[in-house]
């Protein structure tokens, strides 16, 4: 239900490290040659390979530049890659990241590097507009701000989208052979084969504290696991109000915001979906959209509590990829709305009755609206209808405790929030205030994604 492609996995250290050992286990990737898409309204698409040179003749061909423009934009993060993949593959406050900046800055000077810091703060908006002619372009890229937990205005995001550009190009938008739960059989056979024990259905419900220091944890049986450390893969919430409850918690704490909610869609059909643009049939993951604007207006309402009039609909074909997915000759969907608010206030269009808290009848409602946008965009769509699933982002919050609201990215992504801040502008790295406890997960540095990153770089740090 969560997951869909791994492309950040595929192109974290962690993987650097491990993927060989996890392929022993049974993990596999499938792929496709062409990662992403953009279908518009108006019928129009625009497909991106994973070829740079079919990609610059392909914009272009929209308008004139765009293309040499995003050869421009990606071979500018290919020639940074070693320093941007490093300060996000490693924690912030430390000797090695003063290192890297100060390399960094001696290779570039000082000024240089002051352009590079100002123009990797830029928004989304202001890169596509001010870089892009054509509108299919700008709505190819546009929505993939809303994977990194943020909006179109948001600072940063522009360099963001740049990352993503250059990922999807190099690595595509891979899927796990057998379904995302493979993965984590694989990890479960790799930590069994090197001596570590998974317990499922077992809640923790404390941490064990004595003189400052973790101890181990409590379940709610009252069983007790003593450990020298902790490691806590949690919303903040969820550890200092939950886990914590009965030490003295950070005041800051209260500070944490979480993002938007997160809204899926899964259709079963009865055989291929035959798009209203030629080339989608491959694709793995294709964005419904109407470029930044479309994107911008369903964003700004979702965080202001409305159901989007037009959500941001990202749609995978992961049968594609690996028809093991799936009965032959029939097919799956996946679709993720990021865009849909946590706490509700009312429907940008008026047409919805709704409630503060999401309910049935609400999820399926904004999910038939999804489905008629879909409908439009697929031909045969009603005659390959068999079945669908929704999940609101309180369905999702039921689901796994850490997706406070149905929030999928561990809190705002927001840069007062993220990076050196993340979760809290006191805390370093992932201590916490308790010796022993480490915080990793979504809401630490390098953030949320399939990347693995907190964990492998607490793992690191403690000599692993």
């Amino acid at each position: 239900v969560m997951a869909a492609t791994f492309v950040l996995f595929l192109t974290a250290p962690a993987y650097g490290a491990l993927g060989d050992d996890l392929a022993k286990h049974g993990l596999e990737f499938c792929h496709s040659p062409h990662p992403t898409a953009a279908l518009r309204p108006n019928g129009q698409a625009l497909r991106l390979e994973m070829d740079r040179a079919a990609n610059v003749a392909a914009f272009n061909a929209r308008a004139a530049g765009d293309g040499d423009q995003h050869a421009a934009d990606v071979g500018a993060i290919e020639a940074d890659a070693d320093f941007l993949f490093a300060l996000l593959g490693q924690p912030l406050w430390s000797r090695q990241s003063a290192w890297l900046l100060a390399k960094h800055a001696w290779k570039k000077g000082l000024g240089p590097l002051k352009s590079w810091f100002g123009e990797a703060l830029e928004p989304g908006r202001a890169w596509l507009e001010t870089r892009y002619e054509s509108d299919d372009v700008q709505a190819l890229w546009a929505p993939w701000v809303l994977h990194v937990g943020l909006t179109p205005e948001a600072s940063y995001g522009g360099q963001m989208s740049r990352v993503i550009a250059f990922a999807l190009e190099a690595a595509g938008a891979p899927v796990v052979k057998g379904g995302a739960g493979q993965m984590a059989v694989a990890f479960e056979r790799l930590i069994a084969a090197n001596g570590g024990e998974i317990r499922t259905g077992v809640e923790a419900s404390r941490i064990l504290v004595e003189n400052g220091e973790a101890r181990g944890i409590e379940t709610s049986s009252g069983e007790r696991i003593n450990a020298k450390n902790v490691i806590a893969s949690v919303a903040p919430g969820q550890l200092y109000d939950g886990l914590l409850k009965d030490q003295p918690r950070p005041e800051n704490r209260r500070k944490f915001r979480h993002g938007r909610g997160n809204f899926q869609l899964h259709y079963a059909l009865d055989g291929d979906p035959d798009w209203v643009a030629n080339g989608l049939e491959d694709v793995a993951l294709i964005h419904l959209t109407d470029g930044i604007d479309a994107v911008s207006r369903a964003c700004n309402e979702a965080e202001r509590g409305l159901l989007p009039a037009v959500p941001t609909i990202c749609v995978g074909q992961p049968h594609r990829l690996d028809p093991s997915r799936c009965p032959e000759g029939k097919a799956v969907l996946w679709l993720q709305i990021p865009d849909a608010p946590r706490a509700i206030k009312g429907d940008a269009a008026g047409e919805i009755e709704t409630t503060s808290e999401w309910t049935e009848s609400m999820r399926e409602a904004f999910a038939d609206r999804i489905e008629n946008i879909l409908r439009k965009s697929i031909r045969n769509f009603d005659e390959i209808k068999l079945a669908r699933r929704a999940y609101s982002p309180a369905d999702l919050a039921a689901m796994n405790v850490n997706l406070v609201g149905g929030d999928p990215y561990g809190g705002a992504c927001t840069l007062d929030q993220f990076f050196l801040w993340r979760p809290f502008a006191e805390q370093k790295n992932y201590a916490t205030p308790i010796k022993g406890l480490h915080h990793i997960g979504a809401s630490t540095h390098p953030g949320p994604g399939l990347g693995g990153g907190s964990g492998f770089n607490l793992a690191k740090g403690m000599g692993a």
